[in-house]
């Protein structure tokens, strides 16, 4: 049966050709998603003007920024660390997260048994962004790649404080009017009025807010692994010919632990994909039969 098989897939290479692309497309999706794959991860994403997450401190004392100081700027970072115990780092760095006085936004664990990878985001007080990068760097047996970036918020920020004096000053002068109207359509017409503005002034505070918490809070997302290929880097503005070889080696050794990982399919599916042939080639030589 086997030598049969061989023997037809010889003859008929450009048909066997084809069977296995049809099989490999179906199969495509599913294979590039199956967890014990490493995909390639690329950069790190845009530092975000307004995202805050997590708890908020209606305590918290807002920051009043100023033409000359006082500048108010979101801080993010970034960390890659290849670590010995993915789980045991993870838990640290969420201790060393509340002793510094922040706190988890989100936390991922994948692949618990081969090659497990964690993404740990937290929120730090932005005085101690500096403290807190360098505990979690402590527990890396290498650190991969670190970036840092802010944004200067200030003149939204001031602007939206202009936007809000006006609309008070507009609420107030409406609501005067309302005092003095004795018409029930001019006090119906005021209060759409006076709706709308402090619809406006709500949305106004609520970006104010989240401008305030998030200079005050600066944002890390560690990513951690055992293994570094899984890892995403940091890019760099200046070329650089090692850089470039390591990136090369990476998308090489990923490129071919996915086409072990199709051979292997395609390896474990053989009894399906044998008797499919077998069946083509005996309903195709059926055919030529009929034609003759």
């Amino acid at each position: 049966m086997v030598n049969f098989c061989f023997s037809w897939i010889k003859k008929n290479k450009l048909t066997t050709f084809l069977i296995l692309i049809i099989f490999f497309l179906l199969l495509k999706n599913k294979i590039l998603n199956f967890p014990f794959i490493l995909k390639e991860q690329g950069y790190y994403p845009k530092t975000e003007k307004f995202a805050i997450d997590g708890p908020t401190n209606e305590s918290f004392s807002s920051p009043k920024p100023t033409e000359t100081q006082n500048r108010l700027i979101t801080k993010e970072s970034y960390l890659s660390l290849v670590v010995k115990n993915v789980s045991y780092t993870q838990k640290k760095i969420l201790e060393k997260t509340e002793k510094m006085g922040g706190f988890m936004v989100q936390s991922y664990f994948d692949n618990p048994k081969e090659a497990p990878s964690a993404t740990i985001t937290v929120r730090i007080p932005a005085k101690k962004l500096d403290q807190a990068l360098a505990e979690f760097k402590k527990l890396a047996v290498k650190v991969v790649s670190e970036n840092l970036s802010g944004t200067d918020v200030t003149e939204e920020y001031i602007n939206i404080e202009a936007r809000l004096t006006t609309l008070y000053k507009t609420k107030t002068k409406f609501e005067e009017i309302m005092e003095k109207a004795s018409h029930i359509q001019d006090i119906l017409e005021i209060q759409r009025e006076l709706i709308n503005l402090q619809g406006q002034i709500d949305a106004l505070v609520g970006q104010k807010q989240y401008l305030e918490k998030s200079a005050a809070l600066a944002k890390i997302t560690i990513y951690l692994s055992t293994d570094e290929l899984t890892l995403p880097y940091a890019p760099t503005d200046n070329w650089s010919p090692k850089l470039v070889f390591k990136q090369a080696v990476r998308s090489l050794i990923l490129f071919l632990r996915k086409i072990a990982t199709v051979l292997i399919w395609a390896f474990v599916y053989l009894p399906i994909i044998i008797p499919l042939v077998v069946v083509y080639y005996f309903w195709k030589k059926k055919q030529q039969l009929v034609k003759h």
